[in-house]
């Protein structure tokens, strides 16, 4: 079974139920932790009373400075959404790590955006270097893959349709939430992947609600195809695409084609026209939550809970 782990400012904790048990260990970054592991097993099976998980405040369980690398348009109904036929050819981009926020803290909106999209994703956490060249088989993943989390790609969509640049549009501070557990991984665990669960509302409305196996790329694939040109190191974080239901989608046919015969600065003007009459983009005041679980709970990542601010 998987071992869900907790970080606060205090340090690190193993979730048992609704109580949490101090973990004794000098870890202060994921890495760290991830090369104590039997300090964290020793935790889970102290039988010590515990604190609630309740009173305690959830920081990112990925630490940074890490590598945050993203798949692009990996689930079927997310490609379909996003007008995509044929063959999806694998793609990945980065995110800055100062992106990175904890479950419950506030997503951001910059003061120039207005249309800010989310994107639920799971979070692989490496727990071994991964080289450029490695092959990984599905057998393998226990030995590159420590652990799970709850990720959400936040977007600033303007600026990613518009540059067509998804280093900036995903990099804002507080645009990567995560948490907030971390799920430890036995190697039995990892063979019920594609029961995972993937929901994301916006107040208390379903947005998002796939499986693992609505996914194009799984994650033994993805991992090999990322190592032709990336190392992947202990705690880095790589997050595996997101489903259907995102407030963005493709405009209809007749609308692109027409669109294509326009020049951009024009094109865009009436695209962002239509989109502000749609309201599924986050405002100020929203609180989205996510979860991602097997049905049977033998993995639970949690869930995270964030509210939506203006920018100060």
């Amino acid at each position: 079974m998987s071992t869900n782990v907790l970080r606060t400012a205090d340090g690190w904790w193993v979730v048992l139920g609704d109580r949490a048990v101090p973990v004794d260990t000098k870890a202060v970054t994921t890495a760290e932790l991830l090369a104590d592991r039997p300090t964290v097993r020793e935790a889970a099976a102290s039988g010590e009373p515990g604190t609630p998980v309740a009173d305690l405040v959830a920081l990112s369980p990925v630490t940074t400075p890490c590598r945050v690398v993203a798949q692009m348009v990996n689930y079927r109904s997310h490609a379909r959404d996003s007008g995509f036929k044929g063959d999806i050819p694998p793609a990945f981009f980065r995110k800055a790590s100062g992106s990175v926020s904890g479950p419950g803290d506030a997503v951001v909106r910059p003061s120039h955006v207005k249309f800010l999209d989310y994107e639920i994703e799971l979070g692989l956490v490496m727990g071994a270097p991964l080289p450029v060249g490695t092959v990984v088989e599905e057998r393998d993943l226990p030995s590159y893959v420590a652990g799970l989390v709850i990720t959400n790609d936040v977007s600033a969509r303007e600026v990613q349709l518009t540059k067509t640049q998804f280093y900036e549009s995903k990099s804002y501070p507080t645009f990567t939430p995560t948490g907030p557990y971390l799920s430890l991984l036995e190697p039995e665990d990892f063979a019920h992947l594609l029961d995972l669960r993937l929901t994301l509302s916006v107040n208390g409305e379903l947005r998002q609600d796939r499986t693992l196996a609505d996914m194009i790329v799984r994650p033994a694939q993805a991992l090999t195809l990322l190592a032709r040109f990336q190392t992947l190191d202990a705690g880095d974080l790589l997050l595996t695409g997101t489903p259907g239901g995102t407030a963005l989608k493709a405009p209809p046919k007749a609308v692109e084609k027409i669109g294509a015969l326009l020049p951009p600065a024009v094109k865009w003007k009436a695209f962002f026209k239509s989109q502000a009459k749609n309201p599924h983009y986050l405002n100020p005041g929203d609180v989205i939550t996510a979860t991602i679980a097997t049905p049977d709970g033998r993995i639970d990542l949690g869930e995270q809970r964030t509210p939506v601010a203006d920018a100060n």
